[in-house]
């Protein structure tokens, strides 16, 4: 009589844990020798994920270069804070005009135009009293600049911390916050910057970025509510609090860090914007006034001179357009790299 025996149970496999992972490997395919090659399995922190998708996009790369060049090519130049720069000529001493204040760039070959590449001493031109546009232009680009970047920061400041509360908190304090930024939203934002900048626009430009910043704070605080909204229903938000950890805590060391792909997406497309309503301010003749100057208020200035001498209003509207294009390049990269969705930009 046979008997037969009951089926062991299977033996669980043991976890493969990263020290496990070795040289693979793998044999080439198709006719000829196989040769068998070796690689090395490693697995990449969320940062180089986030690092190796943003470089691989070419429009984000480049705007980020044109960004960053902007930027030295302004502040070397014609130096600040008391340091000099590189180029000779100063934004406020007027001179000579020469040549009727023409530029003396040329950067159309000979066939094209007969003169060929050309520098010569103002290859912006020179305004009406003499003064080299090129040093105008970049003194516009600095102001302009630290508005925008100014903006962008204290805007962000603002949002995060009113859309952190109003998610997390929920109840009276979420509908006291919500109607304030609904309230500033039903208002169009360049009639309050205009009434307000009349007041401010003495103060110098670090005043008007404060006030823009201010009031620029509300389309972040509703996305930051929303993430709130999202995570603090997640396992690891209640693992934490059931380990007795603090609203802060939760809020700044588990929550934000998981948000802040779309915090830092939402701040350059709010540095491209505010440099436009600065230009727009500027233009009106309610943002940067003389001394100083800005992008904006360059245009604004000569806007009458766009028939007689256009380069006046073409150099700074060129570094207008530069600024916004390769910020908006720059929120584009970082929004493919943060979301892990996207199939646009591979790892």
């Amino acid at each position: 009589m046979s008997t037969t025996r009951p089926p062991s149970d299977p033996v669980p496999a043991a976890p493969v844990t990263p020290a496990d992972v070795g040289p693979v490997t793998a044999a080439a395919d198709g006719p000829g020798p196989q040769v068998e090659r070796e690689f090395t399995v490693r697995a990449m922190t969320s940062r180089e994920l986030i690092t190796r998708r943003f470089l691989r996009h070419r429009g984000a790369l480049g705007g980020l270069l044109v960004f960053l060049g902007t930027i030295v090519l302004s502040y070397s130049s014609i130096g600040f804070a008391g340091l000099p720069g590189w180029w000779g000529l100063d934004y406020e001493t007027p001179a000579t005009v020469v040549n009727s204040g023409r530029m003396s760039l040329d950067v159309f070959p000979s066939f094209l135009d007969g003169d060929g590449f050309a520098f010569g001493p103002h290859p912006f031109g020179q305004d009406d009293v003499g003064r080299d546009f090129f040093a105008l232009t970049m003194r516009g680009t600095q102001i302009s600049l630290m508005i925008c970047l100014l903006v962008g920061l204290l805007a962000t400041l603002i949002g995060v911390l009113i859309g952190a509360a109003a998610g997390f908190y929920r109840g009276k304090t979420e509908a006291v916050l919500m109607r304030i930024t609904d309230v500033i939203l039903t208002i169009p934002l360049l009639v309050i910057a205009a009434v307000l900048g009349r007041n401010v626009q003495n103060a110098g430009p670090i005043a008007l970025a404060i006030m823009i910043g201010v009031l620029y704070w509300t389309t972040l605080a509703r996305l930051v509510r929303g993430e709130f909204l999202s995570l603090r229903e997640k396992e690891f938000v209640e693992a934490a609090r059931a380990m007795g950890a603090s609203s802060g805590r939760i809020i700044f060391r588990h929550i934000l860090p998981n948000a802040l792909g779309t915090i830092i997406v939402s701040a350059t497309l709010t540095v491209a914007a505010a440099i436009i309503l600065e230009t727009s301010l500027s233009f009106l003749n309610l943002g940067v006034r003389a001394p100083d100057t800005s992008l904006g208020s360059l245009i604004s200035s000569y806007q009458g001179s766009f028939q007689t001498r256009p380069w006046l209003f073409y150099c700074p509207a060129f570094f207008i357009v530069a600024i916004a294009l390769s910020v908006n390049f720059i929120g584009d990269g970082l929004r493919d790299a943060f979301d892990p969705k996207q199939t646009r930009v591979r790892a």
